[in-house]
């Protein structure tokens, strides 16, 4: 087994993400003792945008929801985060 690098101390969670979006954690970590974490109260952080649709779209997204039987605007993210999950894995 190689032996793991020590973690740095970090002084912002913005260091600390910036540190981790350019170093591999396998050097940092051992994985093989990781377990799954479960955050059963923890609720996703959302922003607010302003998007704007040609009306015909909006409201052919707004009957393909209303066949679901759920909000337009969750039938828009659903469709969003299936479209980037697929392109991921091209």
């Amino acid at each position: 087994m190689t032996k793991l690098k020590k973690t740095p101390i970090f002084k912002t969670e913005a260091e600390e993400r910036e540190f981790w979006e350019n170093h591999d954690s396998s050097e940092y970590l051992d994985l093989s003792k990781a377990r799954r974490a479960v955050f059963p109260s923890l609720k996703l952080s959302t922003k607010t945008i302003s998007l704007r649709l040609p009306e015909g779209l909006l409201d052919n997204i707004k009957v393909e929801a209303n066949k679901r039987d759920m909000p337009y605007q969750s039938l828009i993210k659903v469709w969003l985060a299936k479209e980037i999950q697929e392109s991921r894995q091209l």
